[in-house]
């Protein structure tokens, strides 16, 4: 019974390892497809792209973390019936703070990519990300099972 029970937790560690692996993997591709789409979108120069993708990065780094941040203090565990006032005021107010924040991060890069790019750029920059965001959502339903 222990060598099951060894087994079983062996199987379960591994496949938990390899649904890791395979979430970063999917991360990765997905991310060099938003490059690929973007870049073809918005037509970059090879000087512009240089100066642009690490900031663009940057400027997702920051969006993610601050999502991140707001995930581990709300997440897919609380309880959203909060038993006090008390309680849904804070969770309104750290939804709130998140948004400000993302949109000072908006505001702010937005200048920076000024610096970088020509303003037409950065406007077919953002319809482009919509764009691509609009693809993968298709792509994912398309490939889910129903």
């Amino acid at each position: 019974m222990k060598k099951i029970k060894l087994i079983y937790i062996l199987f379960c560690w591994l496949t938990a390892n390899s649904v890791v692996a395979q979430t970063e993997s999917k991360r990765d591709k997905i991310e060099a497809m938003r490059v690929s789409f973007i870049s073809q979108k918005v037509n970059f120069t090879t000087q512009e792209a240089q100066a642009f993708w690490p900031l663009y990065n940057e400027y997702q780094d920051k969006i993610i973390l601050a999502r991140k941040s707001f995930r581990q203090q709300y997440n897919k565990n609380t309880d959203y019936n909060f038993t006090t006032d008390k309680e849904a005021e804070a969770y309104l107010n750290a939804e709130i703070t998140l948004k400000q924040k993302e949109f000072e991060y908006y505001k702010d890069y937005l200048e920076k990519f000024k610096k970088i790019i020509p303003v037409k750029k950065i406007a077919l920059l953002l319809k482009a990300e919509e764009e691509f965001k609009k693809e993968l959502i298709k792509n994912i339903k398309g490939n889910s099972p129903e």
